[in-house]
């Protein structure tokens, strides 16, 4: 799947929103570890990376070459900002309609207009691709993200109430989203 935009930030500045491709492998990765270090709100921390920078590369490729999924770059000034994706929840006849969003942004990025603008690119894939829903969880604790969501349309759907095992935190509940495509 194909995306290609550009917008300008909050500060000025030029933010490219593209595919992520082979190439881009180590910066990715670069940013994965980061972005996973940074903040306790994502799913794993960087020491539990399952890819390389080879893979993740390879990763990258397999989304733009695919159909209903995608991996989009954020890049300011040549740098990775921030990364985000759908991936479709299942092929089968029963779960086809669905996909999910992930999304993650180097702090030093945060509140510039980055992060409502991956999620409209991907609410657009998702679209594109087909998917009549589009779902994610996030930390309860996590306010800002959950206003961005819910800016996006997203709306709760549950709550788990120990969903999330944080290293530093402990136990915390995972607030379950969706978004209605058609």
């Amino acid at each position: 799947m194909k995306y290609y935009e550009e917008i300008l930030l909050k500060d000025g500045r030029k933010c490219v929103l593209r595919n992520g491709v082979e190439a881009d492998g180590q910066a990715a990765f670069e940013n994965f570890n980061l972005t996973h270090a940074e903040t306790d709100f994502l799913l794993s921390y960087p020491d539990e990376n399952s890819y390389n920078a080879e893979e993740e590369g390879k990763f990258l490729q397999e989304k733009t070459d695919s159909a209903d999924e995608i991996e989009i770059i954020a890049e300011v000034g040549g740098k990775i900002a921030g990364m985000a994706g759908i991936e479709k929840v299942g092929s089968k006849f029963k779960l086809k309609h669905r996909a999910e969003l992930g999304i993650s942004i180097a702090h030093e990025y945060w509140r510039l207009g980055i992060g409502r603008a991956l999620v409209n690119a991907c609410v657009k894939c998702a679209k594109e691709a087909g998917f009549k829903q589009l779902e994610l969880d996030v930390v309860a604790d996590n306010e800002a993200a959950l206003s961005l969501y819910k800016r996006a349309g997203f709306v709760e759907y549950g709550r788990n109430p120990r969903g999330f095992c944080s290293r530093i935190s402990g136990y915390q509940p995972l607030v379950y989203m969706w978004l209605e495509l058609d």
